[in-house]
């Protein structure tokens, strides 16, 4: 365990684990060290278990289920660390963190914990604000294998017809995805291509966005979308409609070191009049599109199976939308 801690590089720790002769045995003690930290009271804690993740993620996790060590940001900007598994389901401790004097520390009373069916740990999380220490909080490296398709949604708002096609895509379509789609078959390059989807909407406190969507052939910058709109419409009429002029895409870089890419795909309320089917159909359509022209930048750079997740994603979203 000391040597573990030690080793910074990836690279390094991947050749160190790679010379014990007893996988299962190790497997046995980077578990059990994994617990001891799960409940992490501090920093330094915290970084522990981060680095048995890696360690995990190395060698297998064997027989217990497979969890990722994810340093994020609460909605407040403060930092989230936490733990989930291949279908994004939090485990242990999820917690909260404050910048205090002197370091970062844990709040507790914005902090979860989580059961996990695979193991009888359990805490009662304590009150108040934790030990502070100077340390950084990491985030896991490497990643398991889970499904790549991440479908997200920008603001929470939409038209009221389109509610059903979104409750639809989160309690039908993206379960779906993380049970059917089969990541240890792709590769490791891609951990997750996010498709950050915002729809044109008008909400009770007159709030309205409705996205006009650009010529592609136009190829658009963020500074030519008002210009481009005034062409089309009044400044009087943008501003009583909500009109933006977006592109249909926007296509993020691919970070080599998340293994994460991420496209923003934008609907005009036409969208949303069509019935749940077509809608259904349109969105289908668009999301294959993206993840398709992403295969196309990637696909000579990186070394990954983008064939047969393409595959397996029309599969599942052709039964979803009823193509």
């Amino acid at each position: 365990m000391t040597e573990i801690f030690e080793i910074e590089d990836l690279g390094r720790l991947r050749e160190y684990l790679s010379g014990f002769a007893d996988i299962d045995k190790l497997r046995t003690e980077l578990y059990a060290g994994f617990l001891r930290y799960a409940a992490y009271v501090n920093a330094s804690e915290w970084n522990r278990a981060v680095r048995l993740c890696e360690c995990l993620a190395i060698v297998g996790w064997g027989d217990h289920e497979a969890l990722e060590a994810i340093k994020g940001s609460y909605f407040n900007g403060n930092p989230n660390t936490f733990f989930i598994n291949r279908n994004s389901e939090p485990r242990f401790l999820d917690a909260v963190w404050s910048a205090r004097q002197g370091g970062v520390a844990i709040d507790f009373g914005l902090s979860t914990f989580h059961d996990s069916h695979d193991s009888v740990l359990s805490r009662t999380i304590p009150s108040g604000i934790g030990e502070i220490q100077t340390q950084k909080l990491n985030s896991q490296r490497n990643w398991i294998p889970k499904n790549p398709i991440c479908i997200t949604r920008g603001l929470a708002n939409c038209y009221e017809n389109s509610r059903a096609l979104i409750d639809s895509m989160e309690n039908e379509l993206k379960p779906e995805l993380n049970r059917r789609m089969r990541p240890e078959l792709y590769g490791n390059a891609i951990n997750r291509i996010i498709l950050n989807c915002s729809f044109s909407f008008y909400d009770n406190y007159h709030c309205k966005t409705n996205y006009i969507i650009a010529d592609e052939s136009l190829k658009l910058k963020q500074k030519d979308f008002y210009p481009e709109l005034l062409k089309m419409y009044s400044p009087e009429e943008i501003e009583a409609n909500g009109y933006y002029l977006r592109n249909r895409f926007s296509y993020g870089p691919f970070n080599t070191a998340t293994g994460q890419t991420r496209v923003a795909i934008v609907f005009e309320k036409e969208f949303s009049d069509q019935l749940l089917q077509k809608q259904k159909q349109l969105l289908a359509a668009f999301l294959i599109l993206a993840v398709e022209r992403i295969a196309g930048r990637l696909s000579k750079k990186i070394d990954y199976n983008f064939s047969l997740m393409i595959a397996d994603f029309s599969t599942v979203l052709q039964e979803w939308s009823g193509v």
